[in-house]
């Protein structure tokens, strides 16, 4: 989810794991502890921390444990935002969701964080509580918002070879009141930008870097069917067909930005600009925005390439579609596809990627136009790659493949 200068935002996770026949295992690092639980008859480390996620309307959500005794929690998968929030009790002016709320009360390894503590002084916009708490209030380009407290709580994480890692002392917030675009299903937001409170940033170290990879599932895919999160060593996207573009680095702690060059449709080249010129860091690579949103004049040229590559006429009489450029059709279109031209990388997008259904026969452009410069690369752009942030060596790759398997 895209960033709002005027507040900030924060997510979290859930991930399966048994803790029957495990012995644990205990490391520190800078006040972050971790323990491993694994089966007595094993003798070696995790290779690669990960956690599931699953694909539901709109959102790709990540399962992790909070708490002891630990709870799942399923949390908006956000490259957009760097902090780890849920739903917690009570939460009365809270979105409603289908399970259970987080309650602090219940958790042996929770515990709040002062406001005079470095760790709130982290925090984009904080406040003292009248019991000296650190208070949050975080909003997002959409105008959802959460409010809550910062706190230290353990977090479970699981790896590839079945062993399960249990975070102590993660920085968290515990949201009071939380409203906005959320479904049902979304128990809070799991960050995972450049910003120091993220999960990667405070994880990363851990585990061999500050890195880790997604593949996210394409919205028409069984919600049963995970795809995973890879964090650290072993999270590295190689082989053949790897593409490699360089973030670019501003003064916003948080985001990852990278600049495109141009769009082609099919063999049709468009830049950026109408002028020829693409600035640095254009484009924001948002795993918690569904759609591409993309400045007014590329729009245009780009959807009408797009209607000239088409047979079909487009959709002109249904209200309910607003503006967007839609077809009457049972199947997605046959075409055509969309290249990305990022920086020494190109990506290229099938229609599965760049349109989707918003009701029975009916088919969208899933690119939306905007007046800010900055473009967004959205996650249903981001199904089926491989796509790796390495925040260490300041680089994102891309590797097409079948994210379902």
């Amino acid at each position: 989810m895209v960033f709002s200068p005027s507040f900030s935002y924060l997510t979290i996770i859930s991930l399966l794991f048994h803790l029957s026949y495990f012995s644990s295992i205990e490391a520190q690092n800078d006040g972050l502890i971790v323990k491993l639980f694994r089966k007595s008859s094993s003798k070696y480390m995790p290779n690669i921390v990960q956690a599931p996620i699953h694909a539901y309307i709109g959102q790709h959500l990540m399962e992790v444990y909070i708490g002891t005794p630990p709870i799942k929690i399923s949390g908006i998968t956000d490259t957009g935002s760097d902090l780890i929030w849920i739903n917690c009790v009570p939460c009365d002016g809270c979105y409603k969701q289908i399970n259970p709320l987080f309650d602090p009360r219940k958790s042996s390894s929770y515990s709040n964080v002062s406001c005079d503590s470095s760790e709130c002084n982290n925090l984009y916009s904080h406040e003292c509580s009248p019991e000296n708490q650190c208070s949050y209030n975080y909003g997002y380009a959409d105008n959802s918002v959460t409010q809550g407290v910062l706190a230290q709580e353990t977090v479970t994480l699981t790896s590839n070879t079945n062993e399960s890692i249990s975070l102590q002392n993660i920085l968290i917030g515990c949201g009071h009141n939380d409203t906005g675009t959320f479904n049902d299903h979304e128990m809070g937001i799991i960050g995972l930008g450049r910003g120091p409170l993220s999960l990667i940033s405070q994880i990363g170290p851990l585990f061999g870097g500050k890195k880790f990879s997604q593949c996210l599932v394409p919205f028409h895919t069984d919600i049963k069917i995970a795809s995973k999160m890879n964090f650290g060593k072993g999270s590295q996207v190689s082989g053949e067909g790897v593409v490699t573009t360089p973030m670019v680095i501003t003064p916003n702690p948080v985001s990852y930005l990278v600049t495109l060059l141009g769009i082609s449709v099919e063999d049709t080249y468009l830049p950026y600009n109408s002028k020829g010129d693409a600035s640095k860091g254009n484009m924001l690579i948002d795993s918690g925005t569904p759609p591409i949103y993309m400045p007014n004049d590329l729009y245009d040229r780009v959807a009408n390439e797009i209607k000239n590559k088409i047979s079909m006429e487009p959709i002109i009489n249904d209200p309910s579609l607003g503006t967007q450029l839609c077809y009457q059709t049972n199947i997605n279109l046959d075409g055509p596809n969309l290249t990305f031209h990022f920086e020494n990388a190109n990506v290229v997008l099938t229609p599965i990627q760049t349109f989707v259904p918003p009701k029975e026969g009916v088919f969208c452009l899933a690119i939306n136009n905007q007046t800010e410069e900055e473009g967004i690369f959205g996650n249903f752009a981001q199904s089926n790659y491989l796509i790796g942030f390495d925040i260490e060596k300041e680089l994102i790759s891309f590797k097409q493949m079948d994210c379902t398997k």
